[in-house]
């Protein structure tokens, strides 16, 4: 491919937070520096619903925005009787809505496990009764979610989703591949110490992997004195991913693109 080709590359960042205080002062300039790096999507997610009316703001403003709903398994003192209703009743307000999370299970410095399974629960049964992906955190807790995805499944069916900024080794990437899932990877795997996470880059099938920037936080190579990463960012992921799987960028990009249109129902014409 030559420069045409090179200028014509998409890129979909399936995670960014660009709702938080650090891009309030140039959101506008942060948009310049996407469009120019070849982003034509980005998939905003949410930490707990409060963040809605601000992340929806954001996804009016900038017509390549979609955004998730959810709550994040560090946030459980915010799960009340009412937060699955209230999360319900939001993704069904908005169209731009096209996904349930950020959720999952996060057992790094927990001692609310049983809340965090109980949360993640009922959120993957939303997700279900709205037929829309779930954008699952994990963190030390592998082994456990995908036993309650297993449990799920098999109980009351399968639902479809990311293993978003995924850390795990390529047997843990492997449960949840059979599970059903995308794995996306973040800046993480172009840390040089990430030696687990590079080979299971290697090893998702091309029709199942994406990237993500997960933006302010994780700046990859050759970024990472900038304490803020921000989405224009994710070129260096997806670089660094198709160098790792001996694959052009253009080919690695046009696959991650195919894959966000496919699992968050993106418009037709992004890969085109």
């Amino acid at each position: 491919m030559g420069a045409h080709g090179r200028e014509k590359m998409r890129l979909v960042d399936t995670h960014v937070h660009i709702n938080f205080d650090s891009f309030d002062v140039d959101r506008d300039e942060v948009a310049a520096a996407w469009r120019e790096a070849g982003v034509a999507h980005l998939v905003h997610s949410c930490v707990d619903p409060s963040e809605f009316s601000k992340i929806q703001a954001i996804a009016h403003r900038y017509p390549e925005v979609s955004m998730a709903v959810g709550i994040h398994p560090l946030d459980m003192d915010k799960w009340t009787e009412g937060s699955a209703s209230e999360i319900i009743r939001l993704a069904k307000s908005e169209p731009k809505v096209v996904a349930i999370g950020e959720m999952g299970l996060d057992f790094f410095k927990s001692d609310d496990r049983a809340l965090q399974k109980q949360a993640f629960t009922a959120q993957l049964e939303i997700a279900q009764a709205l037929d829309l992906p779930v954008i699952n955190h994990c963190r030390e807790a592998a082994t456990e979610m995908a036993e309650v995805l297993e449990t799920f499944a098999q109980t009351k069916g399968s639902v479809k989703g990311v293993m978003h900024c995924w850390t795990g080794n390529p047997e843990e990437t492997q449960w949840f591949l059979d599970l059903g899932f995308f794995i996306s990877f973040s800046g993480i795997v172009t840390f040089k110490s990430a030696k687990q996470v590079k080979a299971s880059a290697q090893m998702v099938p091309s029709d199942r992997i994406l990237v993500e920037t997960d933006c302010p936080f994780l700046s990859p190579a050759p970024k990472r004195k900038e304490k803020r990463n921000q989405p224009a960012f994710v070129k260096y992921v997806a670089e660094h991913v198709a160098e790792l799987r001996s694959v052009s960028i253009e080919t690695l990009a046009q696959q991650t693109t195919q894959n966000a249109q496919r699992l968050f129902n993106l418009p037709e014409d992004l890969a085109s």
